[in-house]
């Protein structure tokens, strides 16, 4: 007979909220397994692949903003669950593993399938728990009940993140035959009211009065979620004070009219004067991390008089080594209150817009007239994505050609990378998480070497139909052919790059994909209406290319940017 304390984990996580379960199959887990399986209210789905079926459930709670459950077996089988972890971490997304164990007295005992599996997740991770193994005691009970609750509130509260339950698990592990489970309804449930983080009217007195000493401010997003609350905020503060706001894709803030979008391009421009116009006396900051490397050397080589970081709770960073001030709110909150408090010099403003504008006028003409290369291959993809779609980017070159090319407000599309760890591991497993728990059409535009490690994220029974997949292939690590360092390497082809001949066509047919491939812009054009439509189905998309010809065009497109006219 299944106890009835492991029952009751699946019961109390359906009561809090939680609604997408990823199971991995294993036979210390089966009790778990059973539990959440039978529970009426919770959609389960099995993914044998432990590390894709973690990158898995992050996309799903990236996209619904709720935790995800994920249950596996003993021994390696939790290590595996490790790289999404860390990703869930640095990005602040709400997991809750549970991993079954053997019992404490059979640990380095050389019983199969047993590693050391308390705190296996060391400082990647925002709690761990361990669940009692015997419950003769009502405290044992009380306590397992408890530890439930409190680990899916810490899941759940900022900065959200990732959390470890290890179940220790005897024999016997499956209930008899026709055994009924049941879902107690009076467990304990401990509930947490989230605080809003607003500004208190004495806090928003005195930032409007500190706002006043700084003629040029810039506003930085990093990345996060679309927040229409905050963009509505953000839209006001701007407007009526007339700073510069400027994000990355992955911030998600590309909706806003006037927002500066090309900082990569133009920030690459050789003219020291111009780049002067744009060094700010205050700039505010919130979100996570940024991809453009431009704009990180920028703000270090011409620091703010101040810096100012909006973040309700947790460690906050130093990234542009300018901070002087946290401030404990929310963005939304901050901008709200902080709307027409100052007036920024209008030239500065005109300064970024100016600069932004010819950044992306630069690059209209540079997709229309480009030899056949993948930074103009992505902006015609880019422009040709369905309104209100998700876009995923796979790390490497995929999300730093996207980040160039940029999205425009009217698109409504919901930018997704797993930058929090910036790894290429889980980029397609991620993805089809994000396909599984939305509506719209799903992209993902990702390189060889991702595509191909994590094939494993296509490898079970539930492909979403929405799943879009947008292969460059260059048959190498081609990002080491456009960085200095190892570019110059003799050992630059055998041991950066790795060639490999690979193609996604077999790997489609496996999974039942629809697959087409191109070779030219002109067919990408033609293919691309039909490949993104709704009723298209799953499909990939493979994009030939060549890479030591993607690194010549990429010289001749940097050469091009420096001579910029801002």
């Amino acid at each position: 007979m299944i106890l009835q304390p492991v029952v009751n984990i699946a019961e109390i996580c359906a009561r809090k909220g939680v609604e997408q379960v990823v199971l991995s199959p294993g036979s210390r887990c089966a009790p778990l397994t059973i539990a959440f399986a039978r529970h009426p209210k919770l959609t389960v789905r099995t993914v044998s692949d432990e590390r894709a079926a973690a990158f898995i459930a992050l996309g799903m709670a990236l996209t619904t903003g709720k935790p995800t459950v994920l249950v596996c077996t003993s021994g390696t089988a939790a290590l595996n669950y490790a790289p999404a972890v860390a990703e869930a971490f640095f990005q602040q997304v709400p997991l809750l593993l549970l991993t079954a164990d053997r019992p404490p007295e059979w640990i380095d005992q050389l019983d199969g399938q047993t590693i050391r599996q308390q705190n296996v997740y060391g400082q990647h991770i925002k709690q761990s728990y361990t669940f009692p193994v015997d419950f003769a005691h009502p405290d044992a009970v009380w306590h397992s009940e408890r530890m439930v609750s409190e680990a899916l509130n810490t899941a759940k509260a900022f900065p959200a993140g990732p959390v470890h339950i290890n179940v220790p698990l005897r024999e016997p592990f499956y209930p008899a035959p026709g055994e009924e489970l049941v879902f107690e309804k009076q467990v304990k449930i401990i509930e947490e009211e989230q605080p809003l983080f607003d500004l208190s009217q004495m806090q928003a007195l005195k930032l409007q009065s500190g706002i006043l000493k700084y003629n040029k401010v810039l506003v930085l997003a990093g990345q996060g979620q679309r927040d229409e609350a905050l963009l509505q905020s953000l839209r006001a503060f701007a407007d009526s004070t007339g700073a510069v706001v400027v994000g990355d894709s992955i911030s998600n803030v590309h909706e806003l009219e006037g927002v500066i979008r090309h900082q990569d391009v133009f920030l690459a421009n050789e003219s020291k004067e111009k780049l002067a116009q744009l060094q700010p006396d205050l700039l505010i900051t919130f979100g996570k991390s940024i991809i453009s490397k431009a704009l990180k050397l920028y703000l270090r080589q011409h620091k703010p008089k101040a810096q100012w970081h909006l973040q309700p709770a947790g460690q906050v960073a130093d990234t542009f080594q300018a901070l002087t001030k946290i401030i404990r709110c929310s963005p939304r909150s901050f901008f709200a209150s902080m709307a027409g408090s100052t007036k920024v010099d209008p030239t500065f403003s005109k300064a970024w817009k100016g600069a932004d504008r010819a950044a992306g006028e630069f690059l209209k003409t540079y997709a229309a007239s480009a030899p056949y290369s993948e930074l103009p291959l992505v902006a015609r993809l880019l422009q040709q994505l369905p309104k209100l779609s998700n876009l995923h980017l796979a790390n490497s070159m995929a999300v730093r050609y996207a980040n160039l090319v940029g999205l425009q407000p009217e698109q409504q599309v919901e930018v997704y990378a797993n930058r929090g760890t910036s790894g290429i591991d889980g980029s397609t497993s991620t993805a089809v998480g994000c396909a599984l728990t939305s509506a719209g059409i799903t992209t993902l535009l990702t390189g060889d070497l991702a595509f191909f490690y994590d094939r494993n994220g296509l490898w079970h029974n539930y492909l979403p139909p929405n799943l879009r997949i947008v292969l460059l292939n260059n048959h190498a690590g081609g990002i080491f052919r456009l960085i200095d360092g190892p570019k110059q390497q003799p050992e630059l082809a055998p041991y950066f790059e790795t060639k490999q001949n690979l193609d996604a066509q077999n790997t489609a047919k496996d999974f039942g994909m629809y697959y087409t491939s191109v070779e030219t812009l002109e067919s990408l054009e033609e293919v691309l209406p039909q490949f993104l439509a709704p009723k298209a189905g799953a499909g990939i998309l493979e994009i030939f290319t060549d890479s030591p010809s993607n690194a010549e065009a990429f010289e001749a497109y940097r050469q091009a940017v420096r001579k910029i006219r801002l």
